[in-house]
């Protein structure tokens, strides 16, 4: 047994949850977890091998590796450069960025498509008033210079929409993360769905928004262990 174990379990858990809900793409996007690791050693995180379906991902094929990209202990899995610039650069940059998801979902893309990006007018989105950061594009994630133009863009908040490119959270650890991203994404749904119908939207009020309590998309985190224990009975993983 070793001190990642339990994380492995929930990691691989994960992909094979967004892999139920539909938000996969071919054997890219990533979701990483902070390790353990002794004080003043470098961070290390578990990523997904490059190949691999999420459907194929196991607590076993899980690749280790350090925040320059390194592989550690007996990971031998090949690891997306996408991958390890836009994640690396996050667990390196915040402390308490422990979980970092990433997605090409339809909804989400489209959204982050538009100009506007995510209005806060409706019930999901409203919940996520003032933790909306963005990032403008700047072609594929591959280049080591984009990363700090990236951790600047994200800045304190716990979701991202990459311009033209797709959705990010961080969290405190796998199931607040999961829960972020869940909301972000039927915020995006939502708003897609409304955009659709005959007539204007209607705003919701900046003095009503600003009453959300921080954090209310989170909860606790025994809510967030729960809302994720529960989605994976649902969708039959172990």
């Amino acid at each position: 047994m070793t001190d990642d174990t339990s994380l492995r379990k929930d990691l691989a858990a994960c992909y094979r949850l967004f892999d139920w809900l539909g938000w996969t793409e071919l054997v890219f996007n990533h979701i990483t977890v902070r390790v353990p690791t002794p004080e003043g050693a470098k961070a290390e995180y578990l990523i997904n091998p490059f190949g691999l379906h999420y459907a194929e991902v196991t607590p076993d094929n899980l690749v280790r590796i350090d925040i320059d990209g390194a592989p550690r202990g007996d990971s031998q899995g090949q690891v997306n450069r996408a991958g390890f610039v836009i994640h690396s650069a996050i667990h390196a940059a915040r402390d308490d960025a422990h979980c970092v998801m990433h997605v090409h979902t339809t909804a989400g893309c489209a959204v982050s498509c538009k100009e506007s990006g995510l209005r806060h007018d409706n019930f999901y989105s409203a919940m996520l008033y003032d933790d909306v950061a963005y990032h403008d594009y700047e072609g594929v994630t591959t280049h080591l210079d984009e990363q700090p133009r990236l951790v600047e863009s994200l800045g304190k908040r716990n979701h991202l929409i990459l311009r033209n490119h797709g959705l990010l959270v961080v969290g405190p650890n796998i199931p607040t993360a999961f829960n972020r991203l869940w909301v972000l994404q039927r915020a995006c749904e939502i708003q897609l769905a409304s955009d659709a119908g005959a007539g204007p939207n209607r705003a919701i009020p900046e003095s009503i928004l600003r009453t959300v309590p921080e954090g209310r998309v989170a909860g606790s985190a025994e809510v967030h262990r729960r809302i994720f224990d529960t989605m994976l009975r649902r969708a039959g993983i172990s």
